[in-house]
C-alpha cells in the first residue's frame, strides 16, 4: 500500500476511544455522538455490577466484558489486540481500596492482604503504560485517596459542579435524578492523572442549591451494595462533555460520518 493511501485510510477511519473500567458508557457518549467508535472495557462481575439498565446503548459504543490486569496489557497490546488502535484512553479504576472515604476499612483489609493498596494502584498505573504503547493521550480518574502517595500527585482536581455549565439549564440526570443533582451541581473532590497530550478542560461552574451542597445526595445511598457503588461511580456528564470538547482531535477536520453534539 502506498504511503498516500495508508494516510488516507487512517484519515477516513473512525476515530477510536478506549474507556477502561467503564461499564456505563457515560464517559464516552459525546465521543460516540461525534462519530468515534468507543470501546468500554469492564468486568461485569466486578463490585459495581454489570450496569444493567443504566449503560448507554449507542451504535458507536461497544462493551467488552474483560478483567483488567497485567494480562490485559498483553492481550490488548499493539501486537496482539483485535480491536482498533485507540486515539485516546480514558480510565476509571476501582477506588474501594484507595479513596479516603473507605479508610476505616483499610486496617482490616491490610491484615488480609498487606499489598492490597499497591495492587489497586497498579490498576491505575497500567493505563499510562498502555497509552505509552500506543503513544496516545490518556486520563485516569479517582477520588482523593492513597493513589497520590502510591503513584504521584494528580495533575488537577475538580468537583462535578465545576463542569456543570457544559450541561443544559433544564438538565436532569437520565437515570438517577433523585440521587444526582441537576447539572451535576454537587461536590465530590475528584483527582485526574493524565499525560501524553491530554488537555485539561476549562471549568464552567454552576452554583449549588443548598439541599445538594457537600454531596448530600450521597447520604441517601447507604450501604455497600453493588447498586450503591454503581451510582456513585457514574462519570459526571458535564465533566465527560468537557473532556470531549477539550480533547477531540478531529474537531477541526472534515469527515463523512462525524456530527458534533449540540
Amino acid at each position: 500500500m502506498s504511503r498516500a493511501k495508508h494516510w488516507l485510510n487512517n484519515w477516513l477511519r473512525n476515530w477510536v476511544v478506549w474507556s477502561l473500567y467503564d461499564g456505563s458508557g457515560y464517559a464516552v457518549k459525546d465521543w460516540a455522538d461525534a462519530g468515534y467508535k468507543c470501546y468500554c472495557f469492564n468486568y461485569d462481575g466486578a463490585n459495581h455490577g454489570d450496569y444493567d439498565g443504566v449503560k448507554i446503548i449507542h451504535p458507536n459504543i461497544e462493551y467488552v466484558n474483560v478483567w483488567i490486569d497485567s494480562h490485559f496489557l498483553v492481550m490488548f497490546s499493539p501486537e496482539l489486540s483485535v480491536y482498533p488502535d485507540p486515539d485516546i484512553i480514558l480510565a476509571f479504576p476501582p477506588c474501594d481500596d484507595l479513596a479516603v472515604s473507605g479508610a476505616r476499612w483499610f486496617a482490616d483489609k491490610r491484615k488480609k492482604d498487606p499489598y492490597f493498596q499497591q495492587k489497586a494502584a497498579y490498576n491505575a498505573k497500567l493505563v499510562e503504560t498502555l497509552a505509552s504503547m500506543y503513544n496516545v493521550p490518556w486520563m485516569v480518574e479517582n477520588p482523593v485517596g492513597a493513589l497520590s502517595t502510591l503513584w504521584r500527585k494528580p495533575d488537577f482536581i475538580f468537583n462535578p459542579c465545576a463542569y456543570g455549565g457544559y450541561l443544559p439549564e433544564d438538565d436532569k440526570h437520565p437515570a438517577f435524578p433523585e440521587y444526582i443533582a441537576d447539572r451535576d451541581a454537587y461536590t465530590k473532590k475528584t483527582c485526574i492523572w493524565c499525560g501524553n497530550g491530554f488537555k485539561q478542560p476549562l471549568f464552567r461552574p454552576v452554583s449549588m442549591p443548598d439541599e445538594w451542597e457537600d454531596s448530600k445526595q450521597h447520604a441517601k445511598l447507604g450501604g455497600k451494595s453493588k447498586r450503591t457503588k454503581m451510582i456513585r461511580s457514574l462519570t459526571p456528564r458535564g465533566f465527560a462533555r468537557a473532556v470531549f470538547l477539550a480533547n477531540d482531535r478531529a474537531i477541526t477536520r472534515t469527515t463523512l460520518n462525524r456530527v458534533l453534539p449540540d
